[in-house]
């Protein structure tokens, strides 16, 4: 599903099912041999995902261990982004040489219960945007879609900046006409290539129950 929206040279793989807790690597077990069952399941099985589509590059399986950040340590040369959510997991990656940066979210297709969750995430302009959405197409949860495109922008942001980005950090447009949308950033963007990052832009599609939203930056 997610390879409509991440093509070549970006490797992805995905699951609608958990992989047995057996398949983890000992060093990530012990990261989450605390955990409720979900916890460890979702966590094993996003990370098979990954070693999944490393495999896809000519990589050999590995730990793949959060930092001191928490974003994924990928092996060296590879950009990538990993998601979960109820009943799906999903990873993406690529050489840097090809792809400066990749985020990915996945979301149920189902509205944010507690309304007081989307006045922290969104802007004004955005739950204006957001009402006119929802009576254009009222199957899709548009509140979701927006959350879900918030965090694929934080997880492309932060290999570039290694900085923390608010919700209220970035505006963002979404289009229904061509499934795309715009984040423009709020606060100073990364240099890149010695010019600033001021917006990223990116793709999103609702399918088997799902929004999922995913940006990439050529390199």
């Amino acid at each position: 599903m997610i390879d409509k929206l991440l093509p070549a040279p970006i490797v992805t793989a995905e699951s609608f099912e958990d992989a047995p807790l057996s398949e983890m690597f000992p060093e990530e077990w012990a990261l989450v041999a605390g955990a409720v069952p979900k916890r460890q399941r979702e966590f094993g099985t996003v990370r098979g995902c990954a070693r999944a589509a490393l495999s896809r590059l000519g990589i050999a399986p590995a730990p793949l261990l959060p930092g001191r950040d928490r974003a994924p340590e990928w092996p060296e040369g590879i950009v990538g982004a990993m998601t979960h959510c109820a009943g799906y997991r999903a990873a993406a990656v690529a050489r840097q040489r090809d792809i400066r940066t990749v985020g990915l979210d996945a979301e149920p297709n189902l509205p944010v219960s507690d309304p007081g969750v989307m006045d922290l995430v969104t802007l004004p302009e955005e739950r204006a945007q957001l009402h006119h959405l929802a009576d254009l197409e009222p199957e899709i949860a548009w509140d979701r879609l927006i959350f879900s495109a918030k965090e694929s922008v934080y997880k492309a942001w932060y290999p570039l900046a290694h900085r923390w980005l608010g919700f209220e950090d970035a505006l963002l447009t979404l289009d229904p006409t061509d499934a795309t949308f715009t984040a423009r950033l709020l606060v100073p963007g990364p240099l890149v290539d010695g010019t600033e990052v001021t917006e990223f832009t990116g793709r999103w599609l609702v399918e088997e129950g799902l929004v999922v939203t995913a940006i990439t930056m050529p390199a």
